[in-house]
């Protein structure tokens, strides 16, 4: 099976926009390929978490993860920092890395220019970090939005250049994965954008949401005065709603509020409390596994305990085959 890598940073809860534009593909990956899904505590590094948070949004992952449906029988999930190969792998692909290609990287020109007094070597060689979480592995296939894909470029540029310097076909190239070819993009609450964390809590329903969260958060969303005449295009607040209903509801609640919209009878309040049910109907199988999970401590425990015993198991193997192909063999 080939194999397929994706993590995650640690940096909190997931919301539907992880669950639905990743999660569900990742459940269906895990029956047909090879699969690590990490969490990536290492790279959260860079925005210098607290101790106390750092464990705890790690934990939080894990437990959404399994939550969800990923199966540790079937994947491997582990946590980033429990596999120390990945840094040996970081340092060895560093010495080939070069600065200037790395101060190109748009994500590090972005976080430059978002952050100025926060410029750490961590930011500048995040893209060396991520090749090798991949290329430890050997995968050929990663699941990846559009803003990771010149970081992907990058993974093919170090793995290549490793092969060129040491005259080794070792590293097979990497590309942008998609199991689905029905790609799903969950808008934010506040009209402007994909659901993230960045843009706040607002922002996002998270899959750990109470109902009463939900519909605060739901009633709260960015609408408009309403439409003016029939069959006029929904401003992108309004279809952003409309988006969130498609994935949630049911076709025949869809086009009831879509005809309610184009014959210029659609009353906001109205669709957002369906918006909100739906949503807490949605949510509600992965929310009580988040509770039940959560209390299991030992249950976690195995789960990491096994997945970094399967990650370094991979891991061991291309360190070992790296050392000997740089001439590091013991005499």
């Amino acid at each position: 099976m080939e194999t397929v890598v994706s993590g995650i940073r640690s940096t909190g809860k997931l919301h539907l926009g992880n669950y639905y534009g990743a999660i569900k593909n990742f459940i269906n990956m895990q029956d047909e390929y090879n699969c690590f899904f990490f969490i990536a505590d290492l790279h959260s590094l860079t925005t210098h978490p607290t101790p106390e948070n750092l464990h705890h949004n790690v934990k939080q992952v894990v437990v959404e993860y399994l939550a969800a449906g990923i199966d540790p029988e079937k994947a491997t999930i582990y946590v980033q920092s429990d596999v120390p190969e990945v840094i040996e792998l970081y340092l060895y692909l560093n010495m080939n890395a070069y600065v200037g290609e790395l101060e190109r990287a748009t994500s590090f020109k972005d976080k430059v220019r978002a952050n100025p007094n926060n410029v750490n070597a961590g930011l500048l060689t995040y893209p060396v970090l991520m090749a090798a979480d991949i290329l430890l592995h050997k995968a050929t296939k990663v699941p990846v939005g559009k803003d990771q894909e010149q970081h992907l470029e990058m993974t093919r540029t170090f793995g290549n250049r490793f092969n060129r310097l040491y005259q080794h076909d070792y590293f097979p190239e990497t590309f942008a994965f998609s199991y689905s070819d029905n790609l799903i993009k969950i808008p934010g609450l506040d009209g402007k954008g994909k659901m993230g964390k960045s843009e706040g809590d607002a922002n996002c329903i998270y899959l750990s949401d109470k109902p009463e969260a939900i519909r605060k958060k739901v009633m709260r969303a960015v609408t408009d005065s309403g439409p003016t005449q029939e069959y006029q295009q929904k401003p992108v607040e309004i279809q952003n709603l409309f988006d969130l209903m498609t994935v949630v509801s049911t076709p025949d609640t869809v086009a009831h509020f879509d005809h309610l919209y184009n014959t210029c009878n659609i009353r906001y309040g109205d669709l957002k409390k369906q918006l909100a049910e739906d949503m807490v109907v949605a949510t509600e199988p992965v929310r009580s596994r988040i509770e039940a999970i959560a209390d299991d401590k030992a249950y976690i425990s195995r789960v990491v305990n096994l997945g970094a015993e399967k990650a370094r198991e991979s891991a061991r193997k291309t360190i070992s085959d790296v050392r000997e192909i740089i001439g590091f063999k013991p005499f």
